[in-house]
């Protein structure tokens, strides 16, 4: 792999970080923006995903080192002044770090099932992309196999998502289904039983009900967005309902957090 010092902003072989901002554009050529030194690292290091081309700093180029000798000799790897990289791309990015990865394709919750996930995060309406990149590294760190998205779910892979989770929405494997609630058949008819979470006092603890879940079974989290949660489609799909238990004087925790107590007791 050979770095290419840029001399010239303007130099047409970084047109493509030109649009790093355009959702619509990025779509059209099926790329996905990977920004920050950890998560590039973690896309290089991890991901199945294919990286097309780097932009990085002096600094950043010094500073992953060893790290880039994992990238391919086909993939383009441009260094440039820290200065220049919000003229560049549209941001002011102190981060020094940008790839431009292959969207890969989707699959269906069947595919995601049949490539062996028994551990699920499943979300419904989970539009923000605080909240779905908070989710995913929350999936990572308790042992989730798989994400389902349904609809209304903002994209796991949109930069911004990228970047709160860390890198995970780049290495947990995620299906998106609208055809809801088809997907939750899908899933407990693959012997998962399907655990409903939701702010309802009058449900059982998260506690309770991990302590009778059968453990010969996957397990497969339902969670949805914050304000109207989840619909009663959703609801009536669970095998289970269960709330994480509150102070009566907070109305509700953030999605992400719920999802992290949860995934934490259901073990």
């Amino acid at each position: 792999m050979a770095l290419a010092h840029i001399e010239s902003a303007a130099d047409p072989r970084l047109d493509t970080f030109r649009f790093v901002g355009d959702a619509a554009e990025l779509g059209r050529r099926g790329l996905v923006v990977v920004e920050g030194r950890l998560v590039v690292e973690r896309l290089l290091a991890e991901s199945s995903l294919q990286v097309d081309a780097l932009l990085l700093t002096d600094a950043a180029a010094r500073a992953m080192g060893a790290g880039l000798a994992r990238v391919p000799a086909s993939v383009e790897v441009f260094v440039v002044p820290q200065p220049w990289m919000q003229g560049i791309t549209g941001f002011n990015l102190h981060r020094g770090s940008i790839a431009m990865a292959r969207r890969p394709r989707a699959i269906s919750v069947a595919e995601l099932l049949a490539g062996g996930a028994r551990r699920l995060l499943v979300l419904e309406g989970v539009g923000n992309p605080d909240n779905v990149g908070g989710l995913f590294r929350t999936a990572r760190a308790f042992g989730v196999e798989g994400v389902v998205l349904g609809p209304g779910c903002g994209d796991p892979l949109y930069r911004k998502a990228i970047r709160v989770s860390c890198g995970a929405a780049l290495v947990v494997p995620f299906a998106h289904d609208p055809d809801w609630p088809r997907a939750l058949d899908v899933i407990r008819h693959h012997g998962i039983e399907l655990v409903a979470l939701s702010p309802n006092p009058a449900l059982p603890s998260i506690d309770t009900v991990a302590a009778n879940l059968s453990r010969s079974r996957g397990i497969a989290l339902l969670v949805g967005a914050e304000g109207p949660g989840l619909t009663d489609a959703a609801l009536d799909a669970a095998d289970v309902k269960a709330r994480v238990p509150i102070d009566v004087a907070t109305d509700s925790l953030n999605v992400t957090v719920a999802a992290a107590i949860a995934l934490h007791v259901l073990g």
